[in-house]
């Protein structure tokens, strides 16, 4: 099955995958920054976007990563970099363990391995999402980004809080696939250049994830951004994207 997508840019091919229960608009912030050297495709993930299925679909970020791989068949595209951030980067850790021929560099941003040493966001930092939506919205929103930065720029995190023409079933199947996910095994089977990146303050995905994603890739590198929160990628945007690119240019297709 190949869901819907779209290509924006030109160059060589970047996969990029959405965080949980978000369509493709999620990357509507910052596409551009790589849309002006790759050939950007994003997809909407099962049960968001076009991708909308119907009840009794299965969810599973390792099945998620199936469906990328059927996106690059119907780009036509054998190999391409691959951007994952939150449940995104845990599809592509999936996508680079099981077909490594169609990964080239890898970019796993605020996500983690899962598993029992993975560390969770507590009751505490997750109850209020589950209140009135205007509270929970904004609970939300204060996950993502600093409050200082949502005052500098109203609505800025918009794209990142969900997609709202998903079913219930479809968001619980994306929140059931997320807290399921664990390739804590797999990770020594990542043979792609990788860079993980995280906020030091995202409380919805403790940083500790991020040292276990380095200890567990080869070769992995580590970068954190000072004061983040989960949408490192939107208050750190220079930063965050400039890194990403020159990991790209460091590690082109035609070298690998």
């Amino acid at each position: 099955m190949s869901l819907p997508f779209d290509v924006v840019g030109d160059g060589e091919p970047l996969l990029l995958l959405a965080g949980q229960a978000n369509s493709r608009h999620w990357w509507d912030p910052v596409r551009g920054d790589f849309a002006a050297r790759h050939r950007t495709l994003a997809l909407d993930a099962l049960g968001t976007g076009a991708g909308a299925a119907a009840d009794g679909a299965e969810y599973g970020t390792r099945g998620f990563a199936a469906d990328a791989v059927a996106v690059l068949d119907a780009a036509g595209i054998g190999r391409a970099h691959v951007y994952g951030t939150s449940m995104g980067g845990k599809v592509a850790q999936w996508l680079a363990a099981d077909h490594p021929e169609r990964v080239g560099a890898l970019v796993l941003g605020c996500t983690t391995p899962g598993g029992p040493r993975a560390p969770v966001a507590g009751r505490a930092v997750v109850g209020p999402l589950d209140g009135p939506e205007a509270a929970a919205r904004r609970a939300l929103a204060e996950l993502m980004v600093t409050p200082a930065w949502l005052e500098r720029h109203p609505g800025g995190a918009d794209a990142v809080l969900g997609d709202p023409g998903m079913t219930q079933a479809a968001r619980r199947g994306h929140r059931l696939a997320s807290a399921r996910h664990d390739a804590s095994a797999v990770l020594g089977r990542i043979t792609a250049p990788t860079l993980v990146l995280h906020g030091t303050d995202d409380a919805f995905c403790p940083v500790a994830n991020a040292e276990l994603l380095v200890a567990g890739i080869p070769r992995a590198e580590l970068r954190l951004f000072e004061g983040a929160r989960h949408a490192y990628f939107l208050e750190h945007r220079a930063a965050a994207s400039v890194a990403v690119l020159a990991h790209l240019a460091a590690h082109p297709l035609a070298k690998q």
